[in-house]
C-alpha cells in the first residue's frame, strides 16, 4: 500500500507551477492525465492537517499513517467520482473518517481517539473555542503544571464522547470546519452537527465540573 502511494507521489517530477492551484484544480487536472507531480501536490497539502486528524481520530500514529496512505489510494482510485463543482476539503476528509470508521471495525481493540493536546478555539461559523468554553485555557508560564493536568483532564473527559458527539469535536474544534463541511463529511444535516456539538459540550462542561483540579 504505501509502495502505491510513493510510487504515485514520485511519477513524473518535474518544475510546474502547482502551488498557485486550487485543490480543486489539481484533482480534476490528476484524473484527466493522472500526473504524478500533480498528486503529490495534493497530498503534500494535507499531509500534516489530515494526519492529525487521523491521529486524533484513531489515537494512534501508526494507524493513522495507514489509515493516511489508504486515503490517498482511494482517491486515486475514486477521483473519477468526483463532482466538479464540489469542495475537494470535505470530500477528502469524508474518505478519511469512512477509511477511518472502517479501520475500527477492522480493530476493535485498539482505543480510539487519545486525544494528545489541548483544544483550542479554530472553530469556523464564529463558535468558540473548547477550551475557553470549559474555562480551562493556559494563563501564563507560571500557570504550566496546572495547565497540563488540566489539559489531561480534559482530554480524558473528551475520549469518554459517544462516537457521533467525539467525531464533531475533532472536526470543528481540531480541525476548524464550518459546520456545513462537518455536516457533508458525517452526511447529516447542519442542525444535526449544532444539536451534537452542543451535546457535547454540555457534556464536556457537567464532566469536567466534576473532576479534581489543582488550587
Amino acid at each position: 500500500m504505501n509502495g502505491t502511494i510513493e510510487q504515485l507521489r514520485r511519477r513524473a517530477r518535474g518544475p510546474c507551477p502547482l502551488v498557485s492551484w486550487t485543490d480543486e484544480k489539481l484533482l480534476l487536472s490528476y484524473r484527466s492525465g493522472w500526473d504524478g507531480r500533480v498528486f503529490e501536490e495534493l497530498v503534500h497539502r494535507y499531509e500534516k492537517e489530515l494526519f492529525g486528524y487521523l491521529r486524533h481520530y484513531l489515537g494512534n500514529a501508526e494507524m493513522a499513517e495507514d489509515v493516511f496512505q489508504q486515503t490517498f489510494l482511494q482517491v486515486h482510485l475514486k477521483c473519477d467520482k468526483f463532482e466538479p463543482g464540489r469542495k475537494v476539503r470535505p470530500w477528502l476528509y469524508t474518505i478519511a473518517t469512512n477509511q477511518a470508521i472502517d479501520y475500527q471495525r477492522r480493530n476493535r481493540r485498539h482505543r480510539l481517539c487519545s486525544l494528545d493536546r489541548a483544544v483550542r478555539g479554530v472553530g469556523g461559523d464564529g463558535s468558540s473555542g473548547l477550551a475557553d468554553l470549559l474555562g480551562v485555557a493556559a494563563c501564563g508560564p507560571a500557570d504550566d503544571a496546572e495547565a497540563a493536568e488540566q489539559h489531561e483532564a480534559l482530554r480524558r473527559e473528551v475520549d469518554q464522547l459517544p462516537d457521533l458527539c467525539r467525531e464533531v469535536v475533532l472536526l470543528v474544534y481540531f480541525q476548524g470546519l464550518k459546520y456545513r463541511e462537518a455536516a457533508e463529511i458525517l452526511s447529516v444535516p447542519v442542525g444535526t452537527v449544532k444539536s451534537r456539538l452542543h451535546a457535547a459540550l454540555k457534556k464536556l462542561t457537567e464532566s469536567f465540573s466534576h473532576v479534581n483540579l489543582p488550587r
